[in-house]
């Protein structure tokens, strides 16, 4: 018997661990079938949970729970990233607490405390996505840095390097001074911050004039090696080719002619130091300016500067420099400004351009068939207005700094002589053979960016470098669930590494989620304070919920606006489902054996089936095209509308008459009906829908995720059942809307009368006139040739004209004055919305969270007036 409330915690606790236990998520299991992997993003091994976890993870175990249902041998693929910088963070604070450096411990006992925090702490994520219902084959989770992935990331980096395609190069890097390493792109937070424009007027050299320049840090000019005009400027080409002598420096600097000058920005003349700014340095590579590194990994001022200024810290050496212009008489003004300023993530320091020796790959050479592919379709971006941000950014690829200066990671397999020759090897053996016996050789300290492991992700799980029966059954993988952000990343290293290794895409598909906002629209920070935990949600509502909230948001190319409300509402969801189910159990209404539906001469029956065969078809196919919004609700609106409010309601006088034919056939064909639904809705609220698969069924058979989807489609509707069936809810539903509208009382019991000539209809009111009077709460229903024109409710459902005498049921005096001063009070807030609305100063100054919240006001009010307009005419 089932329990008589919904607890969605009991139910998540119980299934979750049978599943693991019964293997139901490994791959391989199904030889002869059709092949299906899907790579989960590397979480962390330092992560939790957060929101865009939650919807990545959901619409991977959507799609790979439809899979398994639809037959497919599915892998879901799991494992964590060991997150270099992120992990080594978390050590160094535990290790500072304790008032250990690791530098004072050395590298083998810091990676040893690692190593030993990783397994106490590092699977937390694990575990939160397993409370997520997420159905990977847990059994198989592999770590960026176990055993086999680190010979994959051996291999690769030596054939890359023997290819000619990693090679060392001094050249700009983000340099983070707190942590001391280069770090990559996407670990720079770009702030917004009040700073100032100094202009400075640099002397040039043999003449009086002087040439002004603006910069928002002045202790670069340190460095400067050039200052830039544009060719086409009038004001300075007189200039070109002389030379400014660099206050503080004693420095001759040329003046070069550069497009990187904007006439229009400041005095149109930029200072030049190619080894502190990205655009500088292309700038000095352009005209072979010297680069003049004046900085230290520290970011303090080095020996390259004038005596004066060595050891200073940045901010220390701009107060000084400023100081020290002003004093020369070249400080011309200060300009308060907004600036953008670019800061480490994970730091909180300002990020330094620096200009050091790191290993670099040859992305550019690698994009080339990577781009080729995409341009062919043998990999798809989805939705497909992304493929125009990979090509644009694959187009203009740079060479990718992989080096960083610290200890957990991969360390680079290179080995250094005492003249400075490079040694790159699989073994220190093999670089000391290479070398020479004598030769003393010296590894190369640093660890490979995190980027480099999870390249190889789509292969190097699947057992890469070997040929392993995974490598030959999963590769190339199926779909890529990943976020827009980590497209040039991820997604465009793995396509390159992929098809240089594998000779193949890497995954035909790549879905790029949507951005998840808060309720009002606004992207979440800390700072804000409306940071989502999705952990919350499902303590307070189930993982069920949440992940049908999820898929029902997921609209491609839009970004999500996630409101508690929402979640609540689809635990009701849940709630319905299942009071539906016990409904149907009360009245010994249990599960089917068999996947085909049984036969019915019902039209009630003939209908639903046909309604099961339009959602299942509805279902899969918005599944096939990744409309994870449209599967969600044609199975939502089919189990709370279909068959929660009308067909269960419909089969209520069969099901409480006599035993009989009519009674068996229609308990098969509910049964049947409840079992499609708990397969179309399992891949979207998994536990809930196994509890009932089993809790439904009296005898044995097997757990729901590895039942059948559903083989009927939209041809098994019978068009007769459909007309017939479709008629009686909409006659029903008109007769509601009317009384509802006219304030009807609830207990009231009215006459229907309708105008009908007709003989197939005529037969359907025969055949349900005692439900249509039940559900309607009607005294009679008559067929009249002429309907009452006042004082009477009107309505026409498919041709057939009714009317619903109101005389003496409520004053319609009274009524009409109602309606009338309600519509008087909407057309008020119609008219203020409005215009609000149309006040160009509102909406450009307001919030837009305002805005589009005050637009949704004004549809909704016009909806509303509608409504008591159409109710106020029905009464004329």
């Amino acid at each position: 018997m089932m329990d008589k409330h919904y607890n969605p915690a009991e139910i998540e606790q119980k299934w979750f661990p049978h599943w693991e236990e019964t293997g139901a998520f490994k791959g391989g299991q199904r030889p002869g079938a059709e092949p299906y992997c899907i790579v989960i993003p590397p979480p962390n091994v330092t992560g939790s949970l957060h929101v865009g976890h939650a919807l990545n993870n959901t619409l991977q175990d959507i799609l790979c729970r439809f899979e398994r249902l639809r037959g497919k041998d599915v892998l879901w693929q799991p494992g964590v990233d060991h997150a270099g910088i992120a992990t080594q963070m978390v050590v160094e604070r535990q290790l500072a607490a304790e008032g250990l450096d690791r530098r004072e411990m050395g590298r083998e006992a810091f990676l040893e405390r690692v190593w030993q925090w990783k397994e106490e702490s590092g699977g937390t994520i694990v575990n939160q996505l397993k409370r997520l219902g997420s159905s990977a084959d847990w059994s198989r989770s592999r770590f960026t840095m176990d055993e086999g992935l680190s010979q994959a990331v051996l291999k690769v980096f030596v054939h890359y390097y023997r290819e000619g395609l990693i090679y060392r190069d001094k050249r700009l890097v983000n340099w983070d001074p707190k942590f001391r390493t280069a770090i990559s792109d996407l670990e720079v937070e770009p702030r917004e911050v009040d700073g100032f424009f100094w202009h400075f007027a640099y002397p040039i050299d043999g003449t009086d004039e002087t040439i002004t320049v603006a910069t928002t840090r002045p202790e670069t000019m340190l460095g400067d090696s050039g200052v830039a005009v544009h060719p086409d400027d009038e004001r300075y080409t007189h200039l070109i080719g002389k030379q400014v002598r660099l206050p503080l420096t004693d420095r001759l600097i040329p003046i070069i002619a550069d497009e990187h000058a904007d006439p229009e920005q400041g005095s149109g003349a930029v200072k030049i130091t190619p080894a502190h700014d990205f655009n500088d340095f292309e700038v000095g590579k352009r005209h072979d300016l010297p680069q003049i590194n004046i900085f230290d990994a520290h970011a303090a001022i080095n020996d390259q500067a004038p005596e004066k200024y060595r050891g200073l810290s940045r901010e220390e050496a701009r107060k000084v420099v400023v100081a020290d212009l002003d004093a020369l008489g070249v400080l011309v003004k200060i300009e308060p400004k907004r600036i953008m300023m670019p800061y480490g993530d994970r730091s909180g320091v300002v990020i330094e351009p620096w200009l050091t020796d790191q290993w670099y790959v040859d992305a550019k050479t690698l994009a080339e068939p990577a781009i080729r592919a995409v341009r062919e379709g043998k990999t798809r971006f989805v939705p497909e207005n992304w493929t125009k941000t990979y090509y644009q950014w694959m187009d203009n690829i740079q060479p990718w700094c992989i080096s960083r200066q610290l200890w957990w990671g991969h360390q680079i397999p290179a080995w250094y002589g005492p003249d400075g020759s490079i040694y790159v090897a699989f073994t220190e053996a093999e670089a000391q053979a290479e070398a020479g016996p004598d030769v003393a050789l010296t590894r190369d300290p640093d660890v490979l960016d995190t980027w480099f492991s999870s390249a190889l992700w789509p292969f190097s799980t699947l057992g890469w470098p070997d040929e392993t029966p995974e490598v030959q059954r999963f590769y190339p993988t199926a779909t890529l669930v990943t976020a827009f952000d980590i497209i040039f990343f991820w997604v465009a290293r793995m396509m390159m590494a992929g098809l240089h290794f594998m000779d193949e895409v890497p995954f035909r598909n790549v879905y790029i989620t949507s951005l998840v906002r808060d309720e009002k629209g606004e992207k979440m920070s800390k700072s804000k304070g409306n940071v989502i935990d999705p952990l919350d949600f499902i303590n307070q509502y189930g993982a069920d919920a949440l992940r049908f909230t999820m898929a029902s948001l997921e609209t491609q190319g839009r970004d999500i606006k996630l409101a508690e409300s929402r979640v609540e509402g689809y635990r009701n969801f849940g709630t319905k489902l299942w009071n539906a189910a016990r409904f149907c159990e009360m009245n010994g209404i249990g599960g089917s054996a068999d996947i085909l539906p049984p036969k019915a001469d019902l039209a009630v029956n003939r209908w639903i089936i046909g309604e099961v065969g339009k959602t299942a078809q509805a279902v899969t196919q918005s599944l096939d095209a990744f409309r994870f919004d449209g599967a969600a609700n044609a199975i939502y609106h089919f189990t709370w509308g279909s068959f929660c409010d009308w067909y269960l309601e419909l089969i209520k006088p069969v099901l409480l008459g006599d035993d009989g034919p009519e009674k068996d056939e229609t308990r098969a064909v509910a049964g049947w009906v409840l079992d499609q639904i708990l397969v179309l809705l399992h891949p979207f609220m998994p536990f809930i829908t196994e509890e009932l698969w089993h809790g439904l069924f009296a005898g044995e058979r097997g757990d729901l995720i590895n039942a059948r989807w559903p083989t009927i489609g939209a041809d098994a509707v019978d068009q007769a059942a459909f007309a017939e069936i479709n008629w009686l809810i909409s006659l029903i539903s008109a007769i509601r809307s009317a009384r509802s509208e006219a304030n009807v009382p609830a207990g009231a019991k009215l006459q229907v009368l309708l105008q009908e000539k007709d003989a197939r209809k005529l037969s359907w009111l025969g055949r349900h006139r005692d439900l249509i009077m039940r559900m309607s709460r009607l005294a009679d229903i008559a067929i009249s040739d002429e309907l009452p024109g006042k004082g009477a409710v009107q309505f026409i459902v498919e041709g057939t004209s009714g009317a619903i005498p109101l005389e003496g049921v409520i004053d319609i005096a009274e009524e009409t004055a109602r309606l009338a001063k309600a519509i008087a009070k909407i057309e008020g807030e119609i008219k203020a919305l409005s215009g609000r609305l149309s006040n160009e100063k509102f909406v450009a100054n307001a919030p837009p969270e305002v805005v589009t919240e005050a637009r949704a006001r004004l549809e909704q009010e016009r909806e509303t007036l509608d409504k008591l307009r159409a109710a106020k005419n029905r009464l004329a």
